[in-house]
């Protein structure tokens, strides 16, 4: 069994982003922060946005550490993107799925789910801020599921697909009484399960299916924000519902070298045990 990637083990990499030298031509924030896939935007889903401050003609990279601890189960991400000309952004992620209580409930042979993903984005035109048009962004990521024991016997097709997005951004300066507001939404082209921790396409439906996603964030100065984002996902397996993910959060930015986001999420059912709604923090280094 392959060995989790260790969420404390990328502390070294995050310190070091911390000390680079960031760019000055982009806002503060306007990087973003993390989503659990490794591309730039929020915590569940990708926004629009490029990652880092780098700007035209400058190259750009950050990292990042994520867990979600749920009632049943635990998710540590971590990774790594890079970025040039705040145009084109590569990424990478590595997610390790802890299975706790279900490990027992059924008589699992693995107690953890392995997934690496990278990511690849580009922004076709608009700007978040300075256009007159919203940031549109295409994305792809290859996810490849590293344990497909556990998926194939739950009626998973295969152990690697990708997934296709569009996704379009835009800060509303003075629009939430007199506060800026960061308005994302997109479009999502997958038949991943539980985000691909449990396989792609199933005994119930193995097409892709067009999937809802986005976010809306209120910054309350250069430094805060609040928001939701909401996720909608495939229901591909028959030995268990799918629910949508959902969450709330708050976004701290005390530099453009550093980024924190605390949420409650609202995963809902995942491989039959209900209510998996718990704590996710993520930290992001960018330079």
């Amino acid at each position: 069994m392959k060995r989790p990637l260790s969420f404390l083990g990328l502390a070294l990499t995050l310190s070091l982003a911390c000390h680079a030298q960031a760019q000055d031509g982009r806002l503060i924030a306007t990087g973003g922060a993390t989503s659990i896939d490794g591309a730039a935007g929020g915590g569940l889903t990708p926004w629009a946005v490029i990652t880092s401050y780098a700007d035209e003609g400058q190259w750009g990279a950050s990292a990042f550490a994520t867990r979600v601890l749920l009632p049943d189960y635990r998710l540590d991400v971590a990774g790594i993107a890079a970025s040039y000309d705040n145009r084109v952004e590569v990424s990478y992620a590595r997610q390790s799925f802890d299975l706790g209580s279900l490990v027992h409930k059924l008589s699992l042979p693995e107690d953890t789910l392995h997934q690496d993903i990278f990511g690849l984005k580009v922004k076709l035109f608009g700007d978040l801020v300075y256009d007159r048009l919203p940031q549109v962004s295409l994305g792809l990521e290859y996810k490849h599921q590293d344990d497909f024991l556990i998926p194939s016997l739950v009626g998973a097709k295969r152990d690697s697909d990708v997934d296709g997005y569009l996704t379009a951004s835009r800060l509303f300066m003075g629009a939430f009484f007199g506060y800026n507001l960061v308005a994302n939404g997109g479009v999502r082209y997958s038949r991943a399960n539980e985000n691909g921790l449990l396989g792609f396409g199933g005994d119930r439906r193995d097409s892709r299916s067009l999937l809802k996603e986005g976010s809306l964030a209120v910054l309350f100065n250069p430094r805060w924000a609040m928001g939701v984002e909401y996720r909608q996902k495939p229901d591909n397996l028959s030995f268990a519902g799918e629910s949508d993910w959902a969450d709330l959060f708050i976004g701290y930015f005390p530099s453009k070298h550093v980024s924190i986001v605390l949420a409650y999420a609202q995963l809902g059912e995942i491989a039959t045990l209900d209510d998996q709604n718990g704590t996710y923090l993520s930290i992001q280094g960018a330079f």
